[in-house]
């Protein structure tokens, strides 16, 4: 599975977002979706979900790890957990936009720089 240089890198992020989108559900739309039921079938369902999220995820981080750091995958794992995170609270659980995540944005593009450079 050997991708070129940018179609890896294209692949990788795009496997890493929807596999982000399967977690974040995975991790938190129980609580929205499923709040009067008992937290085991809770658990069932997210396990369910995060079936689909690992089926992307670990491919994503095998072509990954052709291009990037250790480091690097998982700093870029952590931005787009953030990007993916951000909308799904504000647009689906109803949850008010806090500046708050405009800083940890700019924290997560430190680690970025320091992460990336050479």
């Amino acid at each position: 599975m050997n991708f070129s240089g940018f179609q890896g890198s294209i692949t990788f992020i795009g496997l890493l977002v929807l596999s982000n989108v399967f977690m974040t559900f995975a991790w938190y739309a129980h609580l929205r979706n499923l709040s009067e039921k008992a937290w085991w079938i809770a658990a069932l369902a997210s396990w369910g979900i995060a079936f689909f999220e690992y089926m992307l995820q670990v491919p994503a981080n095998r072509i990954g790890f052709e291009h990037f750091s250790l480091g690097q995958l998982k700093i870029a794992q952590e931005v787009i957990t953030l990007g993916v995170f951000i909308p799904f609270a504000v647009f689906y659980m109803g949850e008010p936009f806090k500046t708050d995540y405009l800083w940890a944005g700019l924290c997560l593009m430190g680690a970025v720089y320091f992460i990336f450079r050479n």
